[in-house]
């Protein structure tokens, strides 16, 4: 197989699908371009602010992709190319867009609120409260696996630490030039784009090399990085999104585009030839020891190239707050999410090209790991173009770096919202003033603190790479909820609910399937995960019951008239 051809196959699957199935979508849901949206209606300078379409996108793409979307692929590849390029090319649009489209619009619908509100409204306030005890484990550990990858990332690529710094004060810069001191986005980018360009050669000539610099070891240089990184979300989740979550995200979506570019162009330049096999077996060796099968571990390891429970997250928590009009819910909800299984593809052929023992050794426990392996190989293919080699994976880890400290942030600010949310009184009763221990739970630096320091024990306590299938499993077991919630709105407004129906079905079964999995895999050796398979198992079981039951309640009601948050 050719790896040109598999990309410019989804390229063309991709655009087509997001006029085809995406205009469906539109049509089905109801966008109308003239309805005010939150970020109008309830625009308070810090949460709900009207952003441009272009900012928007790179700040829901950043926040979405982080490494997601070349992790899991490269790590699905021992079961070789084909059954993850299917489940990229089919999941991608018929599960993860859909599902994102989704989210977007109901939360929109919401007053910008998240899905457990969605969820009051049509299972119940018991069902919110399990939805967001849920998400909120899940959010402590995306925080604790992308802090590991960009510690990792930081302490392999001192450059890359020096870039990233620059780029957070850069974005700082920005944020103010534009929502302060009325400078046009236009002459912003002008300014500042170029400068994180230039702020790759700067790292490679200034290494923030820790180990040099102190003195310490590897493992003492990630713990301070580590550190660094949790400081660093704190302050990220609490401060206004315009001063440095937005313009850092918009600033990320250029290292995006440039990184699409070298690797498309790369790719078609080098057509290199896949040296793995299309497919190694319904069961597989791993590159770290042991076997997985396909069926479920694959569904749960590529998770954000083709489907990921926490984009509905991000939708319905900061995006839905920020969206500008109704008709950019197509561009941002459901054209995000294919571009992001453009960047699976180029993850997939990076690594299809090596050996199985190459691949082994790159995957194995002494090898660099997913990111390192994914930035190698797009740096080879821009040799084709007279790019060099030290210079292109510089350029692939400060972007992926980038977009995962994007994750991060975004994370730790979804996980301030869902701690928050949980000490919100049932919809509808009289809410006197909250007492002082309510109001101090409800307080946004207080929430910031709780996700972090949970995230932190996991991080130091020895989870390390192994949250990730825990991780994966939980991410797609939420994308089931969420499509749950929205096939119960489907059914109310009495519209083709099979599309949301089917996916559902289709991630639940897989997704408790892998828990199911796991818990007896962690059973005695690793108490942490052992816990947290089985709360994420309870908590999802629960909630499906009284969803199932709300439905068949809806389904009951679908002859009568009803009022519905669609209309």
């Amino acid at each position: 197989m050719n790896g040109a051809l598999l990309l410019i196959v989804g390229v063309i699957w991709f655009i087509a699908m997001y006029f085809v199935y995406g205009g469906y979508l539109r049509r089905l849901f109801g966008i109308t371009p003239s309805r005010p949206t939150p970020a109008h209606t309830l625009k308070d300078g810090v949460d709900y602010v009207p952003t441009r379409l272009p900012i928007l996108f790179g700040h829901h793409f950043a926040s979405i992709a982080g490494a997601g979307p070349i992790v899991g692929p490269v790590i699905g590849a021992y079961l070789g190319w084909g059954p993850v390029a299917l489940w990229i090319l089919l999941g991608c649009v018929l599960v993860g867009a859909m599902h994102d489209f989704a989210a977007l619009f109901v939360s929109i619908r919401d007053k910008g609120r998240s899905i457990a509100h969605v969820i009051e409204e049509h299972v119940g306030y018991g069902g919110r409260q399990i939805f967001l005890l849920f998400t909120w484990a899940a959010l402590v550990l995306v925080i604790a696996i992308f802090a590991i990858l960009v510690a990792k990332t930081f302490v392999s690529s001192p450059a890359v630490a020096t870039a990233s710094l620059l780029f957070v004060f850069l974005a700082l810069v920005f944020g103010y030039l534009l929502n302060r001191k009325g400078v046009s986005i236009l002459w912003a980018s002008l300014v500042c784009v170029p400068l994180v360009f230039l702020f790759i050669p700067v790292g490679m000539r200034f290494p923030l090399d820790l180990i040099a610099l102190f003195g310490v070891s590897a493992a003492r240089a990630q713990t301070l990085w580590l550190i660094i990184l949790f400081v660093y979300v704190f302050i990220a989740s609490t401060a206004p999104v315009w001063i440095l979550l937005q313009p850092r995200d918009y600033l990320n979506s250029y290292l995006l585009y440039a990184m699409l570019l070298i690797g498309l162009a790369g790719i078609l330049i080098a057509h290199p030839h896949f040296e793995m096999p299309a497919f190694t077996g319904w069961s597989a060796e791993l590159p770290g020891g042991g076997f997985a099968s396909l069926f479920p571990i694959l569904f749960v390891t590529v998770a954000c190239g083709a489907c990921s429970g926490f984009h509905a997250l991000v939708a319905s928590g900061t995006t839905a707050k920020q969206i500008d009009n109704e008709s950019h819910i197509q561009p941002i909800g459901f054209g995000a999410m294919l571009v992001e299984g453009v960047v699976g593809l180029m993850a997939l052929v990076s690594v299809a090209v090596l050996t199985r023992g190459e691949y082994f050794t790159a995957l194995g426990a002494k090898g660099p790991g997913a990111v390192p392996t994914f930035a190698a190989g797009i740096a080879e293919f821009a040799t084709r173009f007279g790019l060099p080699v030290k210079a292109g994976m510089t350029f692939g880890a400060l972007a992926i770096s980038a977009f995962m400290l994007t994750t991060l942030d975004t994370a730790t600010r979804l996980g301030r919202f869902a701690w928050q949310e949980l000490f919100l009184h049932k919809e509808g009763s009289q809410e006197k003033t909250p007492g002082f221990a309510v109001a101090l739970l409800r307080n946004r630096f207080l929430g910031t603190l709780v996700v972090i320091a949970l995230a932190a024990v996991l991080v130091f306590t020895g989870g390390g790479m192994s949250i990730w299938p825990v991780f994966g499993a939980s991410n797609q077991l939420l994308a089931a909820l969420t499509l749950l919630v929205v096939t119960l709105i489907l059914v109310k407004k009495r519209a083709n609910f099979w599309v949301s129906l089917l996916p559902m079905l289709f991630m639940a079964v897989l997704s408790i399937w892998a828990l199911f999995q796991l818990f007896f895999k962690n059973l005695g050796a690793n108490a942490a995960l052992t816990v947290a398979t089985l709360f994420f198992f309870v908590m999802a079981l629960i909630l499906m019951v009284q969803a199932v039951a709300s439905l068949a309640r809806a389904r009951r009601q679908a002859a009568s008239p009803s009022t519905n948050m669609l209309k």
